[in-house]
């Protein structure tokens, strides 16, 4: 399945059970950890630990052979891992905590510069 067939996927699997402010972030410059980070939340544990289950069984149905789960004893942050996309699904207040958006955003303005920089050097 193609990243962009993956992804659609995810989303559809995540807003069925109306997860919170979901975010996608294309992190293919920035890390070869994976292409994409999508990171949403859920109203409550029960609702984190459902809209994970509900990633994970799109994902079974669609025959995704890589399926990586941490966090689900907790419930209030659950990695769900499908190697070229990855998502965060957390309880408001830990996601305010760690606030992903912020870390992986000025890493990718960082890269930016740097390579707006050096093709200006060479001009």
């Amino acid at each position: 399945m193609r990243r962009d067939e993956l992804q659609a996927l995810v989303v559809e699997a995540l807003n069925n059970l109306k997860a919170i402010d979901l975010v996608i972030i294309d992190v293919r410059e920035i890390t070869s950890i994976t292409d994409t980070m999508i990171i949403c939340s859920g109203s409550s544990n029960r609702h984190v630990k459902s809209l994970a289950e509900n990633v994970v069984k799109q994902a079974k149905e669609h025959h995704i052979n890589y399926i990586r789960t941490e966090g689900e004893q907790a419930g209030e942050w659950i990695i769900v891992d499908l190697a070229d996309v990855v998502i965060h699904i957390m309880l408001p207040a830990t996601r305010t905590f760690y606030n992903l958006e912020d870390l992986w955003e000025p890493i990718q303005t960082i890269r930016e510069q740097r390579a707006n920089s050096s093709s200006s050097h060479w001009k």
